[in-house]
């Protein structure tokens, strides 16, 4: 991964990167049996090794707001509005990547990005964009990205804390993603901690997983 990546220089960023390779297409496979049901967040039956608090998501809207982006209202982190999703029961399963991907970014606190790395341009970097903007779902809406952490490939922002880009998510035709997990300095070991785990869990799900520590 590292020859494909430059990682601009920021004083919070504590971020992985990780690449999954899977067995077949996303489309024939399951994440049912995995034990990821979102009421675990709440009742607190999950033996998931990291958990996300007040702390958490003060230290990740700090992350984001670096650049000058507000991380409020519609545009606050994804890992927020996983919460607020499991909380009314609306976090449906989707496939087995993004599955895996809501289950660590729920717990953890930390946004996460997947992409497909197929539908995107090497090379990737991760930095701040300026006067940006991407189509993040089917109906066309968009999200301004001016001060935003994202990730870029050589096409442009594709990826960030708050929403994805349309162009480069996952689909049932998907065999390999790349993941960021936006982690804070603010937060030691926790950036590690999440990575480990999200392998762990992929790696039990049949799929191979590089894991590169910037």
């Amino acid at each position: 991964i590292a020859d494909m990546f430059t990682i601009e220089t920021h004083p919070l960023l504590d971020a992985r990167i990780l690449r999954t390779d899977f067995p077949k297409p996303l489309g024939e496979m399951s994440s049912e049996g995995m034990e990821l049901p979102p009421s675990h967040y709440f009742d607190g039956e999950t033996a998931a090794p990291v958990k996300s608090s007040v702390e958490v998501r003060l230290a990740v809207r700090n992350l984001l707001r670096h650049g000058g982006f507000k991380p409020t209202g519609r545009s606050k982190p994804a890992s927020e509005y996983l919460i607020k999703a499991a909380a009314n029961g609306k976090l449906s399963p989707i496939n087995l990547a993004v599955d895996v991907c809501n289950a660590v970014s729920l717990h953890s606190g930390l946004p996460i990005s997947v992409i497909d790395p197929d539908l995107a341009t090497p090379p990737f970097r991760l930095a701040i964009a300026k006067n940006e903007s991407y189509v993040f779902n089917r109906t066309g809406q968009e999200i301004q990205l001016d001060g935003l952490l994202c990730l870029f490939d050589a096409m442009g922002p594709c990826g960030n804390a708050v929403k994805d880009s349309q162009r480069t998510k996952t689909s049932e035709t998907t065999t390999s993603t790349l993941s960021i997990i936006w982690g804070t300095k603010d937060l030691p070991g926790h950036s590690e901690a999440t990575a480990a785990w999200y392998r762990k869990l992929l790696e039990s799900a049949g799929a191979t997983v590089q894991l590169q520590q910037p």
